[in-house]
């Protein structure tokens, strides 16, 4: 898994490696700035939202934070996706959402 290496290698170079909790927090932080740079791209809600430079940044650093949380707890992020894609395709298959309540 490439990208999962990469953020692996990178951590350890710049001495990044925290406890999951502070890389939860990190991540929690990114998403919020990934909303804040949408609703700006929105003009808060009155215009369709189109991907900019603020928010192609914002992903990627929510990215990163979201690798970084799983480096932190051992998870490999490409056997974790593979996972939830099969329970979303068997969830379509059997109750017509991908939604883990009911219909």
């Amino acid at each position: 898994m490439a990208f999962q290496d990469r953020v692996r290698r990178f951590l350890g170079q710049y001495e990044l490696r925290h406890a999951p909790e502070t890389h939860a927090l990190d991540l929690v932080s990114e998403v919020g700035e990934v909303a804040k740079a949408l609703l700006a791209a929105t003009d808060y809600g009155a215009v369709p939202p189109k991907a900019n430079e603020a928010l192609e940044e914002e992903l990627g650093d929510t990215f990163f934070a979201l690798v970084a949380l799983a480096e932190s707890l051992g998870v490999d992020l490409e056997a974790a996706l593979s996972a939830a894609l099969c329970k979303y395709q068997d969830r379509l298959a059997s109750k017509g959402h991908a939604g883990s309540g009911a219909a």
